[in-house]
């Protein structure tokens, strides 16, 4: 049975979470419209977010290997992608919601606005609500914002708070089905892009950043881009790499207490090429550098 979505991620049907994780982070950064400028680079990664957002669920990736890719037709991820895709990210999420949710909404959730209940079981007929999901870039779930949606030829804007994460629902009222003076509401489940230079984890962001060796070595201050503005980073001498610096409530707001958590910058030392170190250095190097 072929199971082209693991393709897609270049990794085996066997893989496990983290290694699932890893090569998407990897890909991601590859494929990211901000580095790879190459023609089809962006519609990749939509195709690796897609591929991920199905083998990051459990119950997605179940049902995936249970039927592998007759879910697309016989077709292989790739091509599937391709020909429903074409009009947006917006699009191939929501076919793949219906295809993976059995076409059948959200049903039993309840409530208004965001929160873990579920929607009122005694709803008027004819039902003119509208319920389905809106993925929204991962930058909007961390400081809020506004963020456009289109339902049924209708194009709005809508408020996302700060914090807010995969899963959690909303509730706009007015916008579902109207008739005969009568008009429903939209329910949306909020769906948060994946961002290949971030981690959330809980409240707290985690950010992996490039430390030249000699900044390692003897300190500097570096440049970091963030989610809201560029930081100064101090990197003391003797960094380790690996080494967190964590910069307080930077991270994403809690909904509940309305207290942010932290941004935890992770060094990644990068090493300069011998051949491009002067001669004699790389001599020096050699004979006082220790060896354990």
């Amino acid at each position: 049975m072929a199971k082209s979505l693991y393709e897609t991620l270049e990794v085996t049907e066997n893989a496990s979470e983290s290694e699932i994780k890893k090569a998407y982070r990897k890909l991601a950064r590859q494929y990211h419209p901000d580095v790879n400028k190459d023609p089809g680079a962006e519609d990749k990664f939509k195709e690796i977010n897609s591929a991920y957002e199905i083998l990051s669920d459990k119950e997605k990736k179940q049902q995936y290997d249970m039927h592998g890719d007759n879910m697309f037709g016989g077709q292989n991820f790739h091509d599937f992608s391709r020909s429903h895709g074409s009009g947006g990210q917006g699009d191939l999420d929501e076919i793949l919601r219906q295809m993976f949710s059995g076409g059948g909404g959200f049903g039993g959730f309840g409530g208004g606005g965001f929160g873990g209940g579920g929607f009122s079981q005694q709803q008027q007929q004819p039902n003119l609500d509208i319920e389905t999901s809106v993925t929204i870039p991962f930058g909007v779930s961390i400081l809020g914002g506004s963020h456009s949606v289109s339902v049924q030829g209708d194009r709005f804007d809508i408020k996302i708070p700060a914090g807010v994460k995969s899963g959690e629902k909303m509730r706009v009222k007015g916008k579902g089905h109207a008739q005969g003076g009568a008009v429903g509401d939209l329910f949306l489940k909020i769906i948060v892009a994946a961002n290949p230079e971030y981690i959330r984890e809980g409240d707290d962001l985690i950010k992996t950043f490039d430390v030249p060796l000699y900044a390692a070595l003897f300190g500097e201050k570096i440049s970091i881009k963030t989610l809201e503005k560029e930081i100064k980073l101090k990197v003391p001498q003797n960094t380790k790499n690996g080494q967190r610096f964590r910069v307080k409530e930077m991270g994403a707001m809690n909904r509940k207490t309305k207290v942010r958590g932290n941004l935890y910058l992770e060094a990644n030392i990068v090493l300069p090429k011998v051949d491009d170190l002067d001669e004699d250095l790389v001599q020096m190097m050699k004979e006082k550098l220790p060896k354990e």
